[in-house]
């Protein structure tokens, strides 16, 4: 829903009331990942995609019609062995789509929500998407780290529900959560999806380099949160990296120890050191290998990866510190141009993050989508 937040909320402040489709569970070779959303305006206009074009003009109708009744559908999109095209999903996946009519009465409290998106403090919007009651389905509670706002239907369902997306929302996982019909751990009856708008993941580029500011584009573009930090003021200007979100004039490791400690470092977070100057990227390894990030890269010949390494471990890094340093940085994708190497770099960065084995799908055997 992050991408049409901003669509829903501009039509909620004018009062009015739009159709929102929402991801909330996929199966196979789904398309899109749960949370991803589409809202139909009004007048009929149409922002987001649940499905990348498959299943868009099915749910565009349902929304409609949702809108004008009042009432929530829970719908599930699949292959039909007669003729796939019939209901859109040629993939052959499966996508389970919650629609909902969304205004100032069903969801009185996104202001607030759209607040903390805005603001970097991470919030999840909690719906019913089932239950054995009808007159419940449609129910949302709001769940920041330390407060909630609305309810589900009974003090149990609240408190069983937040604790479990609170968890979800530390992890920046969105998902689908059952429970029995009054908030049961165990049992069946009742199903609540959980939309975490966590802040986005950080990319922190070292090196203020023509390298970077290719990087700082793919990062953006990517969804990451930007920073380009170098402690040279002539080279780390704004004007050099337009997509950065920010440039920072500082020695490298001495920003990113200052980050890790005020806690604004964590699992997602990648690192690309592009500085391939020991002076610099040496000590900010040796900070970097030892925090709990998802990524950190340093760019390189083989001879800067040898030689960085020995300095490395002369300064008391492991070997299994070292294993986590992806050096040289990046897939071999045979990049040349300083755009080329940052698809390459982005490739490895999501590669480890889904598990991804970078070789190409037509040699590959299995699901396309992870």
């Amino acid at each position: 829903m992050r991408d049409v937040l901003d669509d829903v909320f501009r039509r909620w402040s004018a009062g009015e009331t739009v159709g929102l489709g929402t991801v909330v569970a996929t199966f196979s070779s789904a398309p899109r990942a749960p949370g991803a959303a589409m809202v139909v305006a009004p007048d009929g206009t149409v922002a987001g995609s649940v499905s990348g074009g498959c299943v868009e003009g099915a749910v565009y109708e349902l929304a409609r019609e949702v809108v004008a009744e009042r009432k929530p559908v829970l719908q599930r999109y699949g292959v039909s062995d007669d003729d796939a095209f019939a209901v859109g999903l040629t993939c052959g996946g499966i996508i389970d789509i919650y629609v909902e009519a969304v205004d100032r009465e069903s969801m009185p409290e996104l202001g607030e929500v759209v607040e903390s998106v805005r603001g970097g403090e991470p919030v999840a919007v909690v719906t019913i998407i089932e239950h054995e009651h009808e007159g419940l389905v449609g129910e949302h509670m709001i769940v920041w780290p330390d407060r909630t706002a609305g309810s589900l239907g009974s003090s149990r369902m609240d408190d069983a529900v937040a604790d479990d997306a609170r968890g979800l929302l530390a992890s920046g996982r969105t998902g689908t959560l059952h429970y029995g019909p009054d908030g049961q751990r165990r049992g069946e009856g009742m199903a609540v999806f959980v939309n975490s708008f966590e802040p986005p993941p950080r990319l922190l580029v070292f090196g203020a380099i023509d390298f970077a500011a290719a990087m700082a584009r793919m990062g953006a573009y990517l969804g990451y949160q930007v920073t380009v930090c170098d402690a040279r003021p002539v080279f780390a200007t704004t004007s050099r990296f337009p997509d950065a979100h920010e440039v920072v004039v500082d020695w490298p490791h001495r920003y990113l120890q200052a980050e890790a400690d005020a806690g604004r470092i964590d699992q997602r977070t990648a690192i690309a050191v592009l500085t391939h100057d020991p002076k610099f990227d040496v000590p900010l390894l040796e900070v970097a290998l030892r925090l709990d990030v998802g990524y950190v890269g340093a760019m390189g010949s083989r001879k800067t990866h040898d030689d960085r390494f020995a300095r490395l471990r002369e300064a008391g890094i492991t070997e299994a510190e070292l294993d986590r340093l992806a050096s040289p940085i990046g897939l071999d994708l045979g990049a040349r141009t300083p755009e080329e190497t940052a698809v390459s770099i982005a490739a490895e960065i999501i590669a480890l993050r889904w598990g991804g084995g970078g070789k190409r799908l037509a040699e590959l055997s299995g699901r396309i989508h992870g």
